[in-house]
């Protein structure tokens, strides 16, 4: 048992690379941490950490102890967790990452039902673009949009959403909507990042690759949005994002016969051992946003290869 504790007081220590910030999270003296970690120094027969007035570096041999020690520090608190919430409902508070215009769409609702049915469970969101920090804990779940690069990530598919392309009335009557995918190379593109555009024919056959450009490029669909109702350029956005512009006239639907890829979404956790809290969180998103009735165009995944869209 003491082997044990020591153990998960090192793995706090490597997460953290601070003796002070360690012990503050694990709610214990200074002292007794550092106290332990020489205890497991003895045990294992190898130095874990290098220390300097600044810095906690975990060493040759404390790198390999540490990537063992984790999986079983989680699996034990899992397996306790897992014990607890047999008789009791999940939860807690759940620390999530989430994308802005995602968010506002399409998790708002999901999220008031969820809180019914699990009142014990609190949320704190973070709303942002950037690559939140899962792996030393201070994120338990991020929502991203496009599948990840991280290798070192658990992605889990949760939302699929049709896409197409829109511009403004004054935009298309002031530059003539293009009559081909290969035409919107002469026009004001919207983009999320520079890049050539792939458009999908509804009717089936190949796709076209189209290099675009254009003045503006965000990482916000909102902002995309604003400018291309203001007659700045045509975007590329979620069919039901667009719906209600489509349908009070601020936006029209370009080059209706072709399809960008739809837009995935996915649920990123640093391992696949989760507390109840976040497994049933996930679990629910991914039923709920599969169902059209709740989601208007969103689905389950498409054959067509996800775009990464921030």
């Amino acid at each position: 048992m003491d082997i044990f504790r020591n153990m998960h007081v090192f793995v706090a220590v490597a997460k953290a690379s601070s003796f002070r910030r360690a012990a503050e999270a694990l709610g214990l003296p200074g002292s007794t941490v550092s106290r332990r970690i020489a205890e497991l120094e003895h045990d294992v027969g190898l130095r874990l950490f290098n220390r300097t007035t600044r810095r906690v570096e975990l060493t040759e041999g404390g790198r390999l102890y540490f990537e063992n020690c984790q999986r079983i520090v989680q699996e034990a608190e899992l397996a306790h967790l897992e014990l607890t919430h047999l008789q009791a409902r999940p939860s807690g508070v759940i620390r999530a990452s989430l994308p802005v215009d995602f968010s506002v769409m399409f998790l708002s609702p999901v999220l008031a039902d969820f809180c019914l049915l699990h009142p014990g469970i609190r949320f704190e969101l973070d709303l942002t673009p950037a690559q939140a920090n899962l792996v030393e804990g201070s994120v338990d779940v991020a929502i991203r949009m496009g599948l990840p690069k991280e290798q070192n990530l658990i992605a889990r598919h949760i939302a699929s959403m049709d896409c197409g392309l829109y511009a403004s009335p004054a935009y298309l009557a002031q530059h003539a909507g293009p009559s081909t995918p290969q035409a919107l190379s002469a026009h004001e593109c919207l983009r999320m990042r520079d890049g050539p555009w792939t458009l999908h024919p509804r009717a089936g056959g190949p796709a076209q690759v189209v290099e675009v450009s254009g003045r503006f490029v965000a990482n916000n669909v909102g902002m995309l949005r604003q400018l291309a109702l203001a007659g700045l350029g045509i975007m590329v956005t979620t069919e039901t994002w667009a719906a209600e512009d489509v349908a009070e006239g601020r936006l029209m639907r370009v080059l209706p016969e072709w399809a960008p890829p739809p837009s995935q979404a996915y649920a990123l956790t640093e391992t696949r051992l989760l507390p109840a809290k976040v497994r049933v969180f996930i679990d629910y998103l991914a039923r709920r946003l599969s169902e059209p009735a709740d989601r208007g165009q969103a689905r389950p995944p498409s054959p067509r290869p996800p775009v990464a869209a921030a």
